[in-house]
């Protein structure tokens, strides 16, 4: 029971909104009934229009249908030759009847060109005029027409037929019958019947929602309602006191009150006229067109300042535009204009705070401090700095000249000096006057400011040209000394310039102050330190003839490093080859690259193997690293420095402006840490035999290219890096290369940084390497370089170059000595052949004595093998060796002694001599020049006759 009376209910309401809805005294009901007379209409429209449509569509067809057939049997193989043939009708008739039925024909006829019949479907018809009129197609053309024939009205199409020789032989006429066009068209008519009553079901509820839409949004009011309810709404939007403008989403203004009117003072027909065409204020015209939502923007209109809320209607189901409000905010703006002031002044500040001094650079500090004040204090900033302050000096007072390092606001050619000129201040000036009383000046208004034009009359009038009206000249102090002026300008289109913005001018001035004050004690540094580390490195190679060399060294971003690299020619015509590595940046690590630079050049002068070399620098390492430990060292700050000096440095003179800063450490370094972590790699290359001997103490290996263009990393065996060995021996690796082979050494800098790990390094250096096989020294240099060198090094760089050359084997001659003092002749004679033989005659007397004394040395004090080798390079180098390891002393024989002069005579005779131990004894080896020069008190010049005079017997 329950149940039937809720379906009742709920039928009552459905009748009931239905007749609401067809309602003609409301709104949606007039609308509905309008609508569906006009869908009824339409429907009955559509389908006549329809039936019409397939009707001719059915004539179309078939005449489609007929000009195919009509075509086709008249072009098929062999229909020309039976028009021609003795009996036509019986080659076609049959052919026709059959294309008849297959293309759904009423008849297809053949005839000839005087009308009589071939081919029919009514045989008695065959041999009989046609009774249509076929002139057209006798002349050549195909004819489609609506005619009447032998079957009543139908679509016909007649095709002459011409043979090979393009005489007509006959034609042939198809056609379908109207009737049958019609019932085509019937067939159609359910379709379009159904397809009438589904639009007019569809459309009869399509209005019927579009009803129930529009009584729910009129709420079913009649038109007088909806009039007054208008007329209530009109009469608050222009009693409101704030303005109400309607926008389209076309940008052309819809609606506008009278509030909205008097604020924007708009014409009276501004309605359906562009936003933008109705003279108001840009910046209103713009927000008005644009569109976006806003909130309380302030914007001027005239001499009002009017706050803007714009919102989209579209949303609240309007169409598309915006509902803007207008309240009048002119009094409010000028109430809060001061707190919004100094609120934006003190962001300015805290900007300033963290822009300023991001760098450790004079010049870009000066920059930061124009580009955080323009606009938001002055329309133009320009910044001066005193000429030591560049150099990273403290300046001394006085009128020194100042150097204009940034302007900003105005183009460069607008300035009185343009940046990087120097300036000097006329004296009596303000500005002068400000500047030796470190005290800031104020001018507001540079026209009336005579001494300051009378400094550059010219360059000041352009100034004044350019709107600029009002001055405040800052000095930039730091612990009480001056280091520059800050100037801000402003225009005519700016408030001159106050006590309030005097004070916020010095307080700005006074952080960029600490800055550049900081920059110039990071220069000063900076400046030592590339100076220290520029006096270590070696400024030239040593010449020698063994290899060519080329090298580079790349600081890093941080500042200087410890990279070093070094080649030391040795006896005999070799060389050693090093590079080296010290962990850190700046003077710390510097001075340890100069002290292991010094150690390995120390420990070359006793001519070590590389491995001993080695060791003996791992021993040293510790043994330092070991009394840094206990003294305690000396801590970055503790050497006087200000720990003020700031947080942050640039990088190197190469690093761009936009790098982040390193820190102060960067100068120093921790000159407590001692030298754990330093690497090293030793090469001696020997041009005699071209072997190269290599020992590494946690160092990268080298790259060998051979003259082929084979690029190979060597596998030496690696040691601890210095300090870390622990007395562990150290072990070599000997190559042989040929010539024009190319060793390239570096530190581990150029393969790997933070974003490239060694291998991606090694197969970059591999590729580069490969791609030039026949580059000199120098030209690798520069493309390893340019392939591999990052934008911004964390790490620096020493690169090492070396193309091998052999000596030639003409000037090298060898002899074994027996050991008989008797064989000191003969060799001495074979040597001087061999100098006469190398144009060395005229120091054969000087050679002939120390060769003597050596052969003699060796024979006397030495055990067999004992040779002789003579090699000419750019100097003459005699090396006599023998199987003991015994060192011969150099002394100074007294009168008494019978012995002891050979080593002195030949220390006074050769430019330099020296003993080279092997594994198998030793070798004593002297080297004379060839141009001509001579140690003093040689054989020339007097010295065989003072040294005989030493076993004069007479003497005292």
């Amino acid at each position: 029971m329950e149940n039937f009376e809720r379906k009742r209910h709920s039928r009552r309401d459905v009748v009931r909104r239905l007749r609401s809805v067809l309602s003609v005294h409301s709104v949606a009901g007039q609308v509905l009934a309008l609508q569906l007379a006009l869908v009824v209409l339409l429907v009955v429209a559509a389908g006549v229009a329809l039936a019409l449509q397939a009707q001719q569509a059915s004539l179309q067809e078939a005449e489609q249908r007929s000009s195919v057939a009509a075509a086709a049997f008249a072009h098929a193989p062999g229909t020309a030759a039976a028009m021609q043939s003795a009996d036509p009708t019986a080659r076609l008739q049959t052919r026709a009847e059959d294309a008849r039925r297959e293309a759904g024909l009423d008849y297809l006829v053949a005839f000839s060109p005087s009308g009589v019949r071939w081919t029919h479907p009514n045989p008695q018809l065959i041999g009989k005029h046609v009774p249509d009129d076929y002139g057209p197609a006798l002349a050549g053309r195909t004819v489609t027409s609506t005619s009447s024939s032998a079957f009543g009205r139908a679509v016909d199409t007649t095709v002459p037929v011409k043979n090979a020789g393009g005489r007509l032989v006959g034609l042939v006429a198809a056609g379908i019958k109207v009737q049958r066009t019609n019932e085509w068209a019937l067939q159609r008519l359910p379709l379009l019947i159904g397809s009438a009553a589904g639009a007019l079901v569809v459309g009869v509820g399509g209005m019927a929602l579009v009803g129930r839409r529009l009584r729910r949004q009129t709420h079913g009011l009649d038109p007088a309602e909806m009039a007054r309810m208008y007329d209530h709404h009109d009469a608050v939007l222009h009693a409101v006191r704030e303005g109400v403008l309607i926008v389209g989403g076309d940008g052309r203004l819809v609606l506008a009150n009278d509030e909205a009117r008097r604020l924007l003072d708009l014409p009276d027909d501004a309605e359906h006229h562009r936003v933008t065409e109705l003279g108001l204020e840009p910046g209103m015209a713009a927000l008005l067109a644009s569109g976006r939502a806003a909130t309380d923007e302030v914007h001027p209109a005239g001499e009002r300042l009017l706050a803007v809320n714009i919102r989209p209607t579209a949303p609240y189901g309007g169409l598309p535009g915006t509902a803007v409000t207008l309240r009048d905010t002119t009094e409010l703006q000028a109430l809060t204009g001061k707190a919004e002031v100094a609120q934006r002044r003190l962001k300015l500040l805290y900007d300033a705070g963290m822009r300023i001094g991001s760098t450790l650079d004079v010049s870009r500090t000066a920059q930061e401090l124009a580009a955080v004040a323009v606009p938001r204090f002055a329309d133009v900033v320009s910044v001066e700095l005193l000429e030591p302050v560049l150099r990273g000096d403290e300046p001394t007072g006085g009128h020194a000249p100042m150097r204009r390092l940034a302007v900003r606001g105005v183009p460069e050619d607008s300035a009185v000096y343009r940046v990087g000129e120097q300036i000097r201040f006329v004296p009596g000036s303000p500005i002068t006057a400000g500047i030796a009383d470190a005290r800031p000046v104020v001018v507001p208004d540079l026209r009336a400011e005579h001494e300051w034009r009378a400094q550059d009359p010219v360059d000041t009038q352009r100034i004044l040209d350019n709107g600029i009206r009002s001055l405040i000249a800052v000095p930039l102090r730091a612990r009480g000394v001056v280091l520059g002026l800050a100037n801000f300008w402003r225009s005519t289109t700016s408030e001159v310039f106050g006590e309030e913005d005097l004070s916020f001018a010095e307080e700005l001035a006074a952080r960029a102050a600490v800055s550049i004050d900081n920059a110039r004690r990071y220069t000063r540094e900076h400046a030592t330190t590339i100076t220290l580390q520029r006096s270590l490195l070696p400024r030239a190679l040593p010449e020698q003839s063994s290899l060519e060399v080329a090298h580079r060294y790349r600081p890093a971003q941080a500042g200087v490093g410890g990279d070093w690299f070094d080649l030391i020619p040795l006896p005999g015509a070799r060389v050693a080859l090093i590079v080296g590595d010290v962990v850190g940046h700046g003077l710390h690590a510097a001075a340890t690259m100069g002290r292991l630079r010094t150690a390995v050049l120390n420990f070359s002068t006793l001519d070590l193997p590389p491995d001993e070399l080695l060791g003996h620098l791992d021993e040293l390492v510790s043994h330092i690293d070991t009394d840094e430990a206990r003294t305690g060292g000396t801590g970055a700050g503790e050497d006087g420095g200000d720990p003020a000096v700031g947080t942050t440095a640039d990088a190197a003179p190469e690093t761009a402006p936009d790098t982040a800063p390193a820190s102060d450490a960067s100068l120093v370094g921790n000159s407590g840490a001692g030298i754990t972590g330093a690497t090293c790699l030793y090469a001696i290359y020997d041009p005699v035999d071209g072997r190269v001997t290599l020992a590494r103490a946690g160092h990268p290996g080298p790259a060998l290219v051979l003259p082929d263009g084979t690029v190979s990393f060597p596998e030496v065996p690696v040691s601890p890096p210095l300090g870390l060995g622990g007395g562990m021996p150290v072990e070599t690796l000997e190559l042989p290369l040929p010539e024009g082979s190319r060793l390239v050494l570096y530190t581990d800098g150029l393969i790997e940084g933070r974003d490239r790990d060694i291998d991606t390094g090694l197969e970059l250096l591999r590729s580069t390497l490969t791609g030039a096989p026949d580059s000199s020294p120098e030209e690798t240099c520069t493309a390893v370089l340019a392939a591999m060198l990052p934008e911004h090094p964390g790490d620096d760089i020493a690169l090492l170059v070396a193309r091998t050359k052999l000596l030639d084997r003409d000037r090298i001659a060898e002899w074994e000595v027996p050991s008989d003092p008797a064989a000191v002749g003969p060799v001495r004679s074979a040597c001087m052949r061999t100098l006469e033989t190398w144009g060395l005659a005229d120091i054969g007397f000087t050679t002939e004595l120390i060769l003597s004394e050596l052969i003699t040395n060796a024979i006397r004090y030495g055990a067999q093998p004992i040779r002789v080798r003579l090699l000419h390079d750019r100097a003459l180098i005699c090396e006599v060796s023998d199987g003991t390891s015994a060192s011969p002393h150099l002394r100074r024989a007294t009168t008494t002694d019978e012995g002891g002069r050979g080593l002195f005579l030949v220390a006074q005779f050769a430019q330099r001599w020296g003993t080279r131990y092997t594994p198998g004894g030793k070798v004593i080896w002297t080297e004379q020049t060839l141009d001509g020069m001579r140690p003093p008190g040689g054989p020339e010049d007097g010295g065989v006759d003072r040294l005989l005079d030493q076993w004069d017997e007479a003497a005292p």
